[in-house]
């Protein structure tokens, strides 16, 4: 895998997630709850490229995960913020596997056409491992006779963004549990381990290749996305994850760095998502609303992770709405 450019300087970092608030009146901290340690290494962790020392002329950024396995990032906006959007494809002398489109026709098509730089075999299957937008709207610059696989909860979503939007293929083949494909050999498991980031959320695992794909289930460190969450089954869906013969867990979201650091990044990731309910759970606890924790809610260390301004208010607001039991079955 590609190192980070040079003359990036070492960052080691030991940090706790706190959750106290600054408010005179917001509730007490818990100090039994115990403190995420981040691991250290010798790389910045943090989603920012420029921090990284990138430009934008070194995106897209392809990697080799194992032999005709690779991760593709490219970088979007979000307001003022850039991080990346990764997909991953699998090369087979039986066609090309890709896990998660780019979030416009231009930047699929760009993908695209990297991958037909590096195999004449066609794109013949491609997982919505994400129905988010910035992860299929793009789809169409796939081939018209490719297969599409999704969660029925993702080609539901699939469905409804064609009828609103430009055309977008839907799903023609559905994942409630597991698939297990064969490219020419080559072992492709395409798998449900349970609601997180959508509800419709599937993973690429290769056994062979001890590699997961988990999209955006996996932000390496972008703040945890809920708008369409299901924030304790989030949790339980990494242990799944956690639990299997992995080595390479690439994420959907943030950079793709040495399979030691994405291994310990996915529990710091998993500590977030604890953090974010943890706070919730701490102002609804002493009978504060929504709108009191919104304007109190502290997040530590999270504080500083990409996207925390624009997605810190929506993540409380749906952690509560577990807790009060209105979370709908169905997060659109």
């Amino acid at each position: 895998m590609a190192n980070s450019p040079a003359g990036l300087s070492l960052l080691l970092t030991l940090v706790a997630l706190g959750c106290g608030s600054g408010a005179s009146d917001a509730p007490a901290s818990n100090p039994s709850e115990a403190a995420l340690e981040i691991p250290t290494d010798q790389q910045i962790r943090t989603a920012d490229p420029y921090a990284r020392g990138y430009t934008d002329a070194d995106f897209p950024r392809v990697q080799e995960l194992a032999p005709g396995v690779y991760s593709y990032e490219q970088l979007r906006s979000a307001g003022e913020e850039k991080f990346t959007t990764v997909s991953m494809f699998v090369v087979s002398d039986g066609g090309v596997l890709v896990a998660d489109g780019q979030g416009s026709v231009e930047e699929t098509q760009r993908m695209i056409d990297h991958i037909a730089e590096m195999t004449d075999q066609p794109i013949t299957d491609v997982v919505v491992a994400s129905d988010h937008g910035d992860h299929t709207a793009g789809n169409s610059a796939f081939p018209l006779d490719t297969r599409f696989w999704a969660h029925p909860t993702s080609a539901a979503a699939l469905e409804r963004m064609a009828e609103d939007n430009a055309p977008l293929p839907t799903a023609t083949h559905l994942v409630t549990d597991l698939e297990v494909l064969q490219l020419n050999g080559r072992e492709i498991h395409i798998q449900f381990l349970g609601r997180a980031h959508t509800g419709g959320d599937l993973v690429v695992y290769l056994p062979d290749e001890k590699i997961m794909f988990m999209s955006e289930a996996y932000l390496h460190r972008v703040f945890p996305a809920m708008r369409s969450a299901f924030p304790s089954e989030w949790v339980d869906m990494i242990e799944m994850a956690q639990a299997m013969d992995v080595e390479t867990y690439v994420p959907g979201h943030g950079f793709v760095d040495h399979p030691s650091i994405l291994l310990a990044e996915l529990e710091v990731f998993q500590g977030a998502i604890r953090t974010v309910i943890a706070e919730a759970q701490r102002w609804h606890e002493e009978g504060f609303d929504l709108q009191d924790a919104l304007a109190g809610a502290t997040f530590g260390s999270l504080e500083s992770w990409s996207l925390r301004e624009s997605q810190g208010d929506r993540a409380l607001q749906q952690v509560f709405a577990e807790i009060d039991g209105t979370l709908p079955e169905t997060n659109r």
